[in-house]
């Protein structure tokens, strides 16, 4: 008997959870959110949805697994060396969260979600753990220890997710513009402006024009990493 023309071929092999997910991530890098769909990831992975459901349930808990997944491997990072600092072990989750979301942008607004909601969550609670889990070895007050936490947490958050793929109405903007274009031509318009009335802006339009965000992203982390040590 032959097969209908157009039908995928079901695989033979047992499906894991682990495959789903992988195969999950890796369709969102190539296409965010809507690229997702439970009939893509069943044609991709010749199989039906009974099986997708059976191993990760719906759509928005698949996509709530796979940023657990991503996550949970940012924040399983840990400096080099066996004499690590405080200050080192939140550098190493920091810049590791810096590069999963730069990695997969459709990241930091699913991030986004889950924190706002649900706050007792992996991803939630695994990153105040892990960056918060170091604030008594800095030094910080214990009082002070939930500010310390969020506000690492929010610089971390909010500087990676500035070069994310935007959600909703993003009228004007390339996601896929060229980085250095973008640059010289906010340089540009940064020097036609005038120095008296922006003497900072002209001050600068070479440091922003050759900046690295990664180390620009550190630079932030050590400056709040320098007050927390401060507080009293």
């Amino acid at each position: 008997m032959t097969t209908r023309a157009g039908r995928p071929q079901r695989r033979n092999q047992v499906l894991s959870r682990e495959q789903i997910i992988d195969t999950a991530v890796a369709m969102l890098d190539a296409g965010g959110e809507g690229a997702l769909t439970i009939r893509a990831l069943t044609e991709r992975l010749s199989t039906g949805s009974g099986a997708i459901y059976y191993h990760v349930g719906t759509r928005d808990e698949l996509l709530d697994t796979a940023t657990e997944t991503v996550i949970g491997a940012a924040l399983a990072t840990r400096p080099a060396g066996a004499a690590a600092t405080p200050g080192d072990e939140i550098r190493a989750v920091a810049l590791a969260l810096f590069d999963a979301i730069a990695v997969h942008q459709w990241l930091a607004t699913r991030l986004t979600r889950q924190i706002i909601r649900n706050p007792v969550g992996p991803v939630t609670v695994g990153i105040f753990e892990r960056i918060g889990g170091q604030m008594g070895a800095l030094g910080v007050p214990r009082a002070s220890w939930f500010d310390g936490a969020s506000t690492l947490v929010h610089y971390i958050l909010g500087a990676a997710g500035q070069s994310a793929r935007m959600e909703g109405d993003i009228s004007g903007i390339d996601p896929d513009g060229d980085r250095d274009e973008f640059l010289e031509a906010a340089s540009a318009a940064w020097q036609e402006l005038d120095p008296e009335a922006y003497p900072f802006m002209h001050a600068v339009v070479g440091q922003m024009r050759e900046h690295d965000d990664r180390e620009q992203f550190l630079t932030g982390i050590a400056v709040i990493l320098d007050g927390l040590t401060h507080l009293r």
